[in-house]
């Protein structure tokens, strides 16, 4: 074969390094999660994996965190538009976080990414994220209140680290020792993923992997243009409200989806961009897009960068939806989820046949810190991040799930004998919010409840949505149950779900309902109904 030549590929050949490249994201994935130190990355799974061709083109993502994916799609671009690649060396490690200058979404969020070279030529990236609970009681009006912002700069070059960088970022962070391990746990997977690459390039060839590739990318986008087509063309809209602690008011979005052929279009119209943490950067516009479009058209869809291809994305800018710097986003997920309805709502209009009512439409967090006030670990700092699940939508013939992450978040409960090992705070209940369903031929899904007390004095914030409106049914099925939180009657009241918990002292956060699909009264209609509602 001559330089210039392309290999010879067949659907085996393509299909058989697809699935490796999955199996890479995957590996490295779990190999984050066993060398991780904190419950927010080993318990709770708050991380996501990923590999980019050469030029900064999404190949595969771990299935971990879709709202991630909005973190990695502007790192490896802004990335080379700082870095000269033929200055970069195996070895070389860099880290970012910035949601202005880093392509991330929100602080947390501190990516890894590390070039993969073969014979000397750089050809991929391997890159991971993990959400490092670690910036706690900031106001959140602006982004240089929210935590210490990365660019994409060398951690590490050479393989040698850069320790006056390290030591720079540890200062700036509230619980040192875990950002520490963590990074570590980060470093250990990409070097897996660096392995497993350059096996498969051993094993199959270099041209061959990326011509494979690329025929992975087209291969997603012909999917998504055939599920496309496969939609009614027209055009739909559709409008719901964001309302949180934070707001007197709840605040009006929309969208606007157009279907053409074998493309669509979003419109957003949202209201400028506020000071409050939930702005969407444009990237978290695009992740949420991408992940409710694929799920809706086609599931199967390869989660690589051909996806997007069809997908047209408009919002206006300096929106809540698509704000501009400086806009804090460190809630960012908040609205996130509310897009994701948004769009369901809308394409329901299309196809309700397709979509389920809508889910509790918001990632419930509840974030404890304070000082150690006994122990072996007496006078250091401790952070506990939770996300809490809640009702997922009714669907055409089957209920909503009950107590579930939805849409752009994905990570697990942290287990009760993790959090009164590692905290000083006790979970007393547990359970299922009874009557927060919607109801419908099919019900939605059922809110949480946890009760925490604390054993010791600590800082807590709540946030909290669906507080003032519902989650909509679909077809004449009814909202969901609204959120909220309850505290001890001896707890003084919490500014806008901030306070002091002392020990002793309990908080009840209740997470929303999903949507019902149908009206009760009605039977199913439809076959596939029939089987799913008896299954």
């Amino acid at each position: 074969m001559t330089d210039n030549a392309k290999p010879t590929l067949d659907p085996i050949t393509v299909e058989v390094i697809g699935a490796a490249l999955s199996s890479i994201v995957e590996e490295t994935g779990e190999a984050l999660v066993r060398a991780s130190y904190s419950t927010n990355i080993k318990e709770r799974r708050d991380c996501s994996t990923a590999l980019f061709d050469g030029q900064g083109r999404t190949l595969c993502q771990a299935e971990h965190i879709p709202v991630h994916l909005g973190s990695f799609l502007d790192f490896i671009p802004m990335l080379l538009a700082d870095h000269d690649p033929a200055d970069m060396r195996p070895g070389d490690v860099f880290i970012g976080n910035d949601a202005y200058r880093g392509g991330g979404t929100h602080l947390p969020d501190i990516v890894l990414a590390e070039p993969i070279f073969i014979d000397g030529v750089l050809v991929a990236w391997t890159v991971n994220l993990a959400h490092h609970s670690d910036f706690v009681d900031r106001a959140h009006a602006h982004i240089y209140q929210e935590g210490l912002r990365i660019p994409p700069i060398r951690l590490y070059q050479a393989g040698v680290l850069l320790k006056d960088v390290q030591e720079l970022i540890l200062l700036n962070c509230q619980v040192p020792r875990e950002r520490l391990s963590d990074l570590r746990a980060q470093m250990a997977a990409n070097r897996v993923g660096v392995q497993r690459f350059q096996e498969l390039c051993a094993r199959h060839g270099l041209e061959t992997v990326l011509a494979s590739g690329e025929a992975l990318l087209d291969y997603a986008e012909r999917k998504m243009r055939a599920g496309i087509a496969a939609l009614p063309d027209g055009s739909w809209r559709f409008e719901d409200v964001f309302d949180n602690l934070d707001f007197d008011e709840p605040i009006p979005l929309s969208v606007t989806v157009t279907v053409s052929g074998s493309e669509i279009a979003l419109a957003f119209d949202a209201p400028p961009q506020v000071r409050s943490g939930i702005n969407m950067t444009r990237t978290a516009l695009l992740a949420t897009v991408y992940y409710i479009v694929k799920s809706v058209v086609d599931p199967t869809v390869l989660p690589n960068a051909g996806l997007a291809r069809p997908i047209t994305v408009t919002a206006p800018e300096g929106s809540i939806v698509n704000c501009a710097h400086p806009a804090a986003v460190n809630g960012r997920v908040q609205t996130c989820q509310r897009v994701a309805d948004l769009i369901l709502g809308a394409i329901a209009q299309a196809v309700p046949e397709r979509v389920s009512a809508c889910t509790n439409s918001t990632c419930t967090v509840a974030l404890f810190s304070g000082t150690r006030q006994s122990g072996p670990d007496k006078g250091t700092y401790w952070v506990y991040l939770e996300t809490i699940g809640g009702g997922g939508g009714a669907r055409p013939g089957a209920d909503g799930l009950d107590g579930i992450h939805v849409h752009a978040t994905n990570t697990s409960n942290l287990p009760v004998e993790a959090l009164e090992v590692e905290y000083p705070i006790i979970l007393e209940r547990y359970e299922l919010v009874d009557g927060s369903a919607g109801t419908g031929r099919q019900r939605g899904g059922m809110g949480l409840r946890r009760v925490y007390r604390a054993t010791e004095d600590c800082m807590v914030s709540v946030d909290i949505s669906r507080n003032l409106s519902r989650s909509w049914g679909l077809e004449g099925g009814g909202p969901g149950g609204h959120g909220g939180y309850v505290l001890s009657p001896e707890t003084p009241a919490f500014d806008r779900g901030k306070g002091i918990l002392r020990a002793g002292e309990w908080l009840e956060v209740i997470t929303p309902g999903g949507g019902g699909y149908g009206h009760p009264a009605m039977e199913s209609e439809t076959p596939e109904g029939d089987k799913l509602a008896a299954e």
